[in-house]
């Protein structure tokens, strides 16, 4: 097996060869005057089964684009088992129509990644587990939330994890379960066409003087979160730490976390960031032991 590093990989592919001693190939790229892209596969392979590694984080439609090119070009070369490996999955977040008429997004590029020649896929985290069920092939998911809370269990004892709506429970369930503490979650509701998110109600939470650990998948704008953080804040809460696995942080979002009053953010290395702002975990080991 080798490992096959894609466009868009932010060096998971040069650690995960290392942990698993695997030769690692990476795939020459450009990009042409008029903005396409240009992939080659420069070793001729004589295994019969490859770890494509990329993730599609933004410029998501181009990384998507290298991910067909590139699997594509390996089932041209005859390899058997193309497994690809996306630490972070872009389109997650439309799973379903919400609004008559609206395109299943994620389930558009599972098919995609699919009918390019993937054999098999493996995500961090995806935003709904059900949605893999889109791939036609087999899947699995990779577990990032052990690895989160041995950097979280070294600055806090028994705090709460709070999931931001019900949708994050099961992560913040799991994320208690490594800490040994409690865990509860906020109710929240999103307009549909505004796309707006608002807190729904306010639980009375025993949070004065504890640290309150906020748990979620993916920080995009930070709405969720500021709200959150602002409500535990207002109920007395010690310490706040915002923890997600995908960070896209658009715009202010990091300002906002800080301003509303967070004290750290966790945030695993799916996507690209900046560790003198936030705590980076990585998540190579992993994917390693998945693989």
């Amino acid at each position: 097996m080798i490992i096959i590093g894609g466009t868009a990989t932010n060096g998971i592919d040069e650690r995960v060869s290392r942990l698993l001693n695997l030769k690692l190939i990476k795939v020459e790229h450009k990009v042409f005057p008029d903005g396409e892209s240009y992939i080659r596969i420069p070793e001729q392979i004589n295994d019969k089964e490859v770890v494509l590694i990329q993730s599609l984080y933004p410029p998501q439609d181009k990384h998507l684009v290298d991910l067909f090119l590139m699997i594509e070009t390996l089932a041209d070369m005859k390899i058997e088992k193309i497994n690809v490996v996306a630490p972070y999955l872009a389109y997650s977040r439309q799973n379903r129509r919400f609004k008559e008429g609206e395109a299943v997004s994620v389930k558009t590029v599972l098919n995609l990644i699919r009918k390019s020649g993937a054999t098999s896929l493996a995500v961090v985290e995806p935003h709904h587990y059900e949605e893999l069920e889109y791939f036609d092939g087999e899947t699995r998911v990779i577990d990032p939330i052990p690895d989160i809370g041995k950097v979280i269990s070294e600055k806090t004892k028994g705090p709460l994890v709070l999931a931001p709506d019900k949708g994050a429970l099961n992560r913040a369930k799991r994320l208690a379960e490594i800490l040994n503490t409690d865990y509860m979650f906020i109710e929240k509701e999103r307009d549909l066409n505004t796309g707006e998110v608002r807190v729904k109600n306010l639980p009375e939470l025993k949070v004065n003087g504890r640290d309150v650990v906020l748990i979620d998948d993916i920080i995009s704008t930070g709405g969720t979160m500021v709200q959150a953080i602002s409500m535990v804040k207002k109920q007395g809460a010690k310490n706040v730490y915002v923890s997600a696995v995908h960070g896209l942080f658009i715009g202010d979002a990091y300002s906002k976390l800080i301003q509303a009053g967070a004290s750290e953010v966790i945030i695993t290395n799916t996507i690209p960031q900046d560790p003198s702002k936030v705590s980076v975990v990585d998540v190579s080991d992993a994917i390693a032991r998945t693989i």
